[in-house]
């Protein structure tokens, strides 16, 4: 029973895009006074005594989860059977382990019924616009015929697949007809009828080279079954139950909502990931009154995730795209937000702002790995400089970039120090200070960047 009183006790893990999780626990820290916070790779791991709807409120996490299970990583073996029967050890406890979670999960979630106030749409996390237009229809009518069971939440942007143990429905209906039999109390029989579960595998390292999520999913789904009589549900389960093997350590936990913290019901049509869009935000260190701008704004997502957070800040965004401005003005009419935010078209080269009139310039440069660098790129000195004349004396400059954007930046401030002795000073507040997230190679998250300075 030791997970079920740690699950008393508030231990929670959220999952984090790569190179979020130092933002994450910053984040958890100041917002829910978290203890014991562990660090890792696309993980936080804490403590919290906040109730749920602080819980929501976290703005750089993609799920939140209620920690069950934390072990070290399972010992690898050639033989899939012996693995098999090593992960199912994971979750063989009595039944009364499971409902006791159960009570403390339903207490969290805040509801005694099936489903809780949030919408009841796959939890499959956020996707780019491109991604979210899918024909979802046609996905879950596909997901129907599928026979197999279930694989994990989210990777980077890309959707994890779910799907039901083919031996499911059968095995279902045997395990539930014995365990009514041998129970003596029938609310209890009734209630493991009613009861529904997925299984969401990520199996990842030198595991995944024995056995595949599908497999391990499969094994899990059959084994919890059988032990507790829940039926399988793919499309709408009472309790989703997550599972994270790799070569450092096993996770199992259950996620208090059904959808992503990612998931901004104020944008209507989403840009840049709204995660990122906040941690740039939250390096511009926004004070009520200042004003911030965002050159390049696109749909609006870093200007709405700054004026949600930081509301007594005035907001102004500029682009030379007429769609993409009339996609930034829905946004931000759906987010309630027409008097934080100002929107103009005008070409970042040239604005039609005064000098020294903004606090903070927060951007995500359209060139690199999303656009690929082109001979557009020729003009980011020209882009920089007119930041730079926008900025107030000790303002800040927050930058997205990509790898290969980062070292054209490197050169360019090189170039600047060369010819600027100023700006290679101790970094006073007469200088300017610039920050910069760059993208991950292997990731369509950022990963953070050391901060430099612009004279």
């Amino acid at each position: 029973m030791a997970a079920a009183a740690a699950a008393v006790g508030g231990r929670y893990f959220c999952t984090a895009g790569r190179g979020l999780e130092p933002f994450l626990e910053r984040e958890v820290r100041a917002k829910l006074g978290a203890t014991e916070v562990e660090c890792i790779s696309g993980k936080v791991f804490f403590s919290t005594e906040a109730a749920p709807g602080e819980l929501r409120k976290l703005k750089c996490g993609e799920r939140l989860f209620l920690l069950l299970k934390k072990h070290a990583a399972l010992a690898v073996c050639r033989n899939k059977g012996k693995m098999l029967h090593d992960i199912k050890s994971l979750f063989i406890e009595e039944a009364k382990y499971w409902w006791d979670v159960l009570s403390i999960w339903r207490s969290l979630h805040g509801c005694e019924g099936k489903k809780d106030d949030v919408s009841q749409e796959n939890p499959s996390p956020l996707k780019r616009k491109s991604e979210e237009e899918t024909d979802t229809a046609a996905k879950r009518q596909k997901t129907e015929q599928v026979g197999e069971t279930v694989s994990e939440e989210h990777e980077t942007e890309a959707g994890g697949r779910r799907v039901v143990p083919e031996d499911c429905q059968c095995e279902s209906e045997t395990s539930l007809e014995g365990s009514s039999k041998s129970s003596g109390e029938k609310a209890i029989a009734n209630e493991q009828l009613n009861f529904s579960f997925r299984v969401s595998c990520r199996c990842s390292g030198a595991i995944a080279k024995v056995v595949t999520s599908q497999e391990i999913g499969r094994a899990i789904g059959v084994a919890l079954m059988k032990q507790c009589g829940w039926r399988a549900d793919l499309r709408d389960p009472d309790l989703e139950i997550f599972v994270h093997l790799n070569d450092v350590q096993s996770v199992v936990g259950l996620p208090l909502f059904r959808l992503p913290l990612a998931n901004r019901e104020y944008i209507k049509t989403a840009g840049l990931r709204s995660t990122v869009a906040w941690a740039m935000a939250s390096l511009a260190a926004i004070s009520a009154g200042a004003f911030v701008l965002d050159p390049m704004c696109g749909l609006g997502t870093i200007l709405l995730e700054a004026a949600k957070e930081w509301p007594e800040a005035c907001y102004w965004g500029a682009d030379i795209s007429d769609s993409q401005l009339e996609g930034a003005d829905v946004n931000i009419r759906t987010a309630g937000l027409m008097d934080k935010i100002e929107l103009l078209k005008a070409s970042v080269k040239a604005l039609p702002l005064p000098s020294e009139s903004f606090d903070a310039v927060i951007s995500d440069i359209p060139f690199g790995k999303k656009f690929k660098i082109t001979k557009d790129i020729q003009v980011l000195p020209d882009i920089l400089q007119e930041m730079e004349r926008l900025l107030r004396v000790g303002g800040a400059i927050v930058l997205l970039l990509s790898h290969d954007l980062h070292k054209r930046m490197d050169d360019i401030t090189e170039c600047a120090e060369r010819d600027s002795p100023a700006a290679i000073s101790d970094g006073t507040s007469e200088s300017t200070t610039a920050k910069a997230l760059h993208a991950d190679e292997n990731s369509s998250f950022p990963a953070f960047s050391s901060s430099f300075l612009l004279d």
